[in-house]
């Protein structure tokens, strides 16, 4: 069996160095950021690519004319400027949905609430490609060209809008309620882990830890299932509530005594 990497560590605060070097760091571990703050600026982004979308809509047609550039150049770019606020409005709503998530009893909510940014990317594009299909009058290129890149930005909107991982009111409260102590992440995961020498951590050089609710604000919504097996059978918690990552795990395979890693 391949040997554990070492790992170096960073706390939520953005403290590096080994754990013990940061274990103090981490207690004076900054706030992630406003709910509040990152709604207003997905919407104000929005609205920009709403805004820039009349712009292509407006060049479509030819009411506006950028006399230093084609008419083809001009779509591509309010397009591409469409796309863009689209993109960032939507990473900024999903980071405020973690930070502050709705309630799942109104199912209808969570879904609207979890889901506004393909909603917006939805109206950001399909507006212009309704126009566009429907303009007899418009030059065949162009109209071919412009179509094609606002069907492409649509579904490049649409799945970089999607939160593949929501969480909820209720089980971000259980998280918070039930997990004491640190959490652990890696750089690119998607999960969150309770022991920094989680089999899932073997291959796993940089760590980034702090309390479950900065793991969650985040974006890492659900923990490790070999955690939360490993929880259950050696702390007797129970994690009924709390999001993991879903996968199958035999409760052969969580040994009674796991080392801890250096």
């Amino acid at each position: 069996m391949a040997e554990n990497k070492k790992k170096t560590y960073q706390s939520a605060s953005g403290e590096k160095g080994s754990k013990n070097d940061v274990q103090q760091a981490y207690k004076k571990a900054t706030p992630t950021g406003s709910a509040g703050g990152f709604r207003v600026g997905a919407v104000a982004l929005w609205l920009a690519a709403i805004a820039f979308e009349i712009l292509a809509i407006l060049v479509f047609k030819g009411v506006v004319n950028l006399k230093f550039m084609p008419q083809i150049a001009q779509l591509i770019v309010f397009l591409v400027l469409d796309l863009i606020c689209v993109i960032v409005g939507s990473q900024l709503w999903k980071r405020a949905n973690h930070i502050d998530p709705v309630s799942k009893k109104n199912k209808t909510k969570f879904w609207l609430w979890n889901n506004m940014g393909v909603i917006v990317a939805a109206f950001a594009f399909i507006p212009f490609i309704i126009i566009a299909l429907l303009d007899k009058k418009a030059d065949k290129k162009t109209k071919t060209i412009a179509t094609i890149a606002a069907a492409v930005a649509l579904a490049i909107g649409v799945l970089t809008s999607i939160d593949y991982n929501p969480i909820s009111q209720e089980e971000k409260a259980a998280a918070v309620e039930e997990i004491e102590g640190d959490v652990f992440w890696t750089p690119f995961g998607h999960v969150y882990h309770a022991y920094d020498d989680c089999q899932a951590l073997n291959h796993t050089d940089s760590l980034t830890y702090g309390t479950v609710q900065e793991a969650i604000d985040h974006s890492r919504t659900r923990m490790c299932s070999f955690c939360a097996k490993r929880m259950e059978k050696e702390q007797g918690i129970d994690l009924t509530n709390i999001k993991t990552d879903g996968k199958a795990v035999d409760e052969a395979d969580i040994p009674d005594a796991v080392p801890e890693a250096e």
